[in-house]
């Protein structure tokens, strides 16, 4: 596996390029460990294993365990109402528990994606409190509990509910009750001030030239993404969570349990992880995306095994990379492709657009016998055929997606991922 993966990697990611830091485990060991291009291309620094990076949306699962911890304590009921800790949050007469919170189910827009009217407020340092007033007033997208719809909104809210429940910092709550107890010294609050061994630096791409990310407060990103570290200290995170030091085994199982909505369907999303059941291969997971780098988290509890891949450019291929490592490391495929007849590609080819939100296409083209998706805002993406009408995209893992036929006429494709997506054949 080390020769391939090396193989693999040192491919995409040249000497005088971002790069990334990869960490395989099996059965609670190390197996696979390495580092591949550059931390910081102005000083031509080569990146190491032990460099930190920011880690963005992974997160969420170090703010979701600290509110388990406050469940097992007494302090707050997953079923409190959002008011119950932030009492002038309007409630729009809908219930907001912290549960829908935790599983993304509550309605509240994400605040990452709110039109605001003052410039570069990214820029700007703030208080918790100044950024809910910002978004608070927004109305809900859905009624609480009723659907899946990922929103950065919930987590600042829990990081804030953490500080009101403990009377300390989201910080000091943390250093004292999760990273201290588990010896996580390498996983650091993202300050821009304060001097952090072996931070990396971040990138973007414009055309083929890279540029230095964009500067962002991390006071924006607070509960929802404002960590860092490396792939040991993230590897000695999981081990921790299963030593059940800081939560008793049955409130992390929750934890790993698919959220079910009002109408009974059950979404891919349990408290701060992405879980997943391709092929029979259960995975618990969660990536990040945050100015200048991806992250990307992936365990298989039943094989015991443990990837984490981290990279210092918005432009790497974490999809792609995380699921050929995932492969190698558990020495099975994730998507097989069967041989489509070439007339009937041609009836699949052309604009698909979104039913609930026109503005957002699939292009559908075809190349050398095979078919490619572009996605609007996320580039091209191979299809692989699983029959004649049904496939997934390339390295997109629990997506199912189907081809349907009306009067002889393909007329749309259906994805089902955390709910039912139509898209229109123009």
């Amino acid at each position: 596996m080390g020769k391939n993966l090396d193989e693999l990697l040192s491919s995409k990611f040249g000497p005088l390029e971002p790069g990334c830091e990869i960490l395989v485990a099996k059965k609670g060991k190390i197996v696979y460990k390495n580092a591949f291009g550059n931390a910081n291309l102005e000083l031509n620094v080569p990146m190491k294993p032990e460099m930190v990076f920011k880690l963005g949306s992974i997160t969420k699962q170090f703010t979701a365990v600290a509110i388990l911890q406050l469940v097992e304590q007494g302090k707050i009921s997953l079923q409190d109402s959002l008011q119950k800790f932030i009492p002038d949050y309007p409630s729009k007469s809908k219930t907001i528990t912290i549960e829908n919170l935790l599983t993304h189910t509550s309605g509240i827009k994400d605040y990452m994606q709110i039109d605001y009217k003052e410039p570069y407020l990214e820029r700007r340092d703030f208080e918790p409190k100044e950024i809910i007033d910002r978004f608070k007033n927004v109305p809900l997208e859905f009624e609480p509990g009723t659907k899946y719809k990922y929103s950065n909104s919930g987590y600042f809210l829990l990081g804030y509910i953490i500080e009101k429940i403990s009377g300390k910092s989201y910080e000091t709550y943390m250093q004292e009750n999760i990273l201290k107890p588990l010896d996580l010294k390498q996983i650091y609050f993202d300050t821009s001030n304060n001097l952090i061994p072996n931070r990396v630096n971040g990138y973007r791409k414009e055309g083929k030239e890279f540029k230095n990310a964009d500067y962002w407060s991390m006071t924006i990103a607070y509960a929802a993404g404002e960590l860092i570290s490396n792939v040991d200290d993230l590897f000695n995170w999981n081990k921790g969570l299963y030593s059940y030091k800081i939560l008793k085994k049955e409130t992390l199982e929750k934890a790993f349990v698919p959220f079910k909505l009002k109408d009974g369907s059950t979404i891919g999303y349990g408290y701060g992880w992405i879980l997943k059941n391709i092929k029979g291969i259960k995975s618990i997971e969660h990536g990040g995306a945050i100015t200048g780098f991806l992250s990307n988290e992936i365990y298989f509890p039943e094989e015991d095994v443990f990837v984490v891949a981290l990279f210092n450019c918005e432009c790497a291929p974490k999809e792609e990379l995380s699921v050929d490592i995932a492969s190698l490391a558990l020495g099975k495929t994730f998507q097989n492709e069967v041989k489509v007849d070439d007339a009937l590609l041609n009836n699949y080819i052309g604009t698909y657009t979104l039913s609930i939100d026109t503005k957002r296409t699939i292009v559908i083209t075809k190349e050398n016998g095979h078919l490619f998706a572009k996605i609007s805002g996320q580039g091209t993406v191979p299809l692989i055929f699983q029959s004649d009408t049904k496939f997934q995209f390339k390295n997109i893992l629990g997506a199912e997606c189907e081809f349907i036929k009306e009067n002889g006429k393909v007329t749309k494709f259906n994805v089902s991922q955390n709910g039912n997506f139509e898209w229109k054949k123009k």
